[in-house]
């Protein structure tokens, strides 16, 4: 053993004396210098190397990984479902009833849509003659538009004649008489309404102050249930200049690339004001957002704390993150994007988030002509149905904030066949947008991971609508139902052959 040892120690010196001889010469020096720099060169682009290797994709690079069309574009399985709200053999004929029901509606457009929809059930239920409803003329937009201004008034009644008795106004014998003011309670059943028939003891008009959500999404006769239907999608249909011009958007829609999104950008002043969402604003304009809302007295909600609304995904997504959105979930920046929204607040600052990623984006003012617009200017609720024709016709939807207008869309393309909507997760999202920001995560491939599996059971497949959020008791859980209009399945969608 000490021989063995002895004999490798006396090798190793050996060598050390062949490479690293006593005295160095000048020469010897310098070619262990370019040696050692040659070698630390090699170390460092071998590091370059695999850092970029294993680093995930940056935007560009994850774009050149396009999913196949059908991935991007294509409609969820429906599984053979269509519209099915025909009466069942149970249903009887309208009668010519002598009590009358008045309405003014409230709201924006799909929200008066929806109540007025809501209240052509009422009327049947409660066996009244239905007059032509009030709109909305006092809302935020203060929009003078008269019914026949935006719905087709002739279609609208004699559609519904098998229903509910629809006239244009009172007899002139009862404009005078005294009326029971009635001011429904939210999201009532059959029993309510029947209940409410006692009016006509003692009235023969009954004025309805507010139309939204004046009946129950669920637990209701299938009848009522596919009257709703048949009155929101069918009936309500808009008038002739409104439905014209919009038919001749989406064909120059779809003339500029054959597919386009919709997306319904909730990034207005009166939203951000609402919502008390501030992220990525200015303190100037945070304040004047906080000044419109203590100024609004309709709305109960004056101090909001921003960041909290923001992780609990109650915000609108900013154009920034709607960005993100898409270029994670694998749509390339050509892709034609139609914004259906009114004025988006802080104008072209905001929306360069958006459009240095996606510069094929358009409005509805940059696709019509002034002339076709000039009619329908300062009627917020004409313009918002031209947004709502474009946006049920789209190849793909995606709302940023889950409003009226959201929910009615994303109900009517689940009833023309479950179409393309996505449906951001926005508290999921907030997440994400939040580790990017700190730099734990990088754009490419491991921020569409992320996303897209969070929206793979959120792009319209066919579900039954969700009943109350765990732990609300009352009337309140109400309030936390699935809108009956934003998924009228299974009333109104069946496998059945029997269509309208």
């Amino acid at each position: 053993m000490v021989n063995k040892r002895g004999n490798y120690s006396h090798s190793r010196n050996s060598l050390a004396t062949k490479l690293f001889p006593r005295k160095l010469t000048l020469f010897s020096i310098t070619v262990y210098a370019i040696l050692l720099f040659a070698f630390s060169i090699f170390i460092f682009i071998f590091h370059i190397f695999e850092h970029e290797r294993m680093k995930p994709l940056s935007s560009e690079g994850s774009q050149s990984q396009q999913l196949p069309d059908n991935k991007l574009w294509g409609a969820p399985h429906y599984y053979g479902l269509r519209p099915c709200v025909k009466p069942t053999a149970k249903y009887k004929a309208t009668q010519g009833w002598d009590r009358y029901m008045t309405v003014r509606s409230n709201g924006g457009l799909n929200q008066m849509r929806t109540g007025i929809s809501d209240m052509v059930a009422v009327a049947r239920i409660m066996n009244a003659t239905l007059v032509i409803p009030q709109l909305d003329k006092r809302s935020f937009w203060q929009d003078s538009s008269a019914f026949s201004d935006v719905f087709d008034e002739l279609h609208f009644t004699t559609s519904l004649q098998g229903d509910v008795r629809i006239v244009k106004e009172l007899p002139k014998e009862l404009e005078h008489v005294p009326r029971a003011r009635k001011h429904f309670t939210s999201w009532s059943g059959m029993s309510y309404y029947e209940e409410m028939t006692h009016l006509w003891k003692d009235y023969q008009v009954v004025h309805v102050v507010k139309s939204d959500s004046r009946l129950a999404n669920n637990d209701l006769p299938v009848d009522i249930q596919r009257l709703r239907c048949r009155a929101l999608y069918y009936a309500l249909r808009f008038s002739p200049s409104i439905d014209n011009l919009g038919k001749k958007l989406v064909e120059r829609l779809r003339s500029r690339g054959g597919r386009y999104i919709a997306l319904h950008l909730r990034y207005e002043k009166d939203m951000l004001s609402f919502t008390g969402c501030t992220h990525g604003l200015t303190d100037a304009e945070s304040e004047e957002l906080r000044i419109m809302r203590e100024n609004t007295n309709h709305w109960k909600m004056k101090k909001i704390n921003s960041t909290e609304q923001r992780k609990g995904g109650f915000c609108p997504l900013t154009p920034k993150e709607v960005a993100i959105f898409l270029q994670a979930l694998g749509y390339p920046p050509s892709t034609l994007i139609y914004i259906a929204a009114g004025e988006i607040y802080g104008g072209h600052i905001h929306l360069l988030d958006l459009t240095s990623r996606f510069p094929n984006v358009v409005f509805k003012e940059t696709v019509a002509s002034q002339d076709e617009l000039k009619t329908f200017s300062n009627h917020a609720s004409q313009t918002a149905a031209l947004d709502y024709i474009i946006s049920v016709e789209s190849d793909v939807f995606i709302p940023s904030y889950s409003g009226n207008m959201a929910r009615a869309v994303e109900g009517h393309r689940r009833f023309l066949g479950h179409q393309k909507t996505i449906t951001p997760d926005r508290k999921g999202l907030v997440e994400v947008f939040d580790k990017m920001e700190a730099g734990q995560l990088e754009e490419g491939t491991s921020v569409s991971y992320l996303v897209m599996q969070l929206h793979k059971n959120r792009q319209g497949a066919p579900r039954k609508r969700e009943g109350p959020l765990q732990g609300f008791k009352g009337r309140a859980r109400f309030r936390t139902e699935e809108s009956f209009y934003q998924n009228p399945y299974p009333e109104c969608i069946c496998r059945s052959k029997s269509t309208l």
